[in-house]
């Protein structure tokens, strides 16, 4: 189910005036006065298991059966729903990560994510990428004090 909101900027067409009402789609239990982000379609790939305990960008080690994503444009933080478009599958993911560093790809996924998408044996495959919660700020991890 989506919730329309209109945003209380209003644009005004040229040469006549009219006031034209611009709509942001919230998905419905997305929390009030968060930022909203787009869905994506595009490539998914996983990470490899030498990655296993390596840092991420939220200064977690990334865990293989956890989930763990990594996206580009997504703030550190946001919580996606991952859906593999060849088969359906679906499955709910963290972003914790930068990355794919890779042309055409949106996400990097755990490899136990890939594997309840069903796309180990594929490697790469077509996905849309629906953000459920984005947070206010990056959630990144703030230096310690010395």
């Amino acid at each position: 189910m989506i919730a329309m909101k209109t945003n209380p900027l209003t644009l005004f067409a040229t040469g006549v005036g009219a006031a034209l009402a611009m709509t942001l789609v919230t998905p419905a239990g997305a929390e009030q006065g968060a930022p909203q982000a787009r869905h994506q379609v595009g490539k998914a790939s996983y990470y490899a298991q030498r990655f296993a305990g390596r840092t991420m960008a939220n200064g977690e080690p990334m865990r293989p059966q956890g989930n763990n994503a990594a996206s580009r444009t997504l703030p550190l933080g946001t919580h996606a729903l991952v859906t593999n478009l060849e088969n359906g599958r679906t499955a709910e993911v963290v972003i914790k990560d930068r990355g794919p560093y890779v042309d055409g790809r949106i996400i990097d996924l755990s490899p136990g994510t890939a594997e309840d998408l069903g796309m180990v044996e594929d490697g790469v495959v077509d996905v849309k990428v629906v953000p459920l919660y984005v947070p206010e700020r990056d959630q990144r991890v703030r230096a310690k004090a010395e």
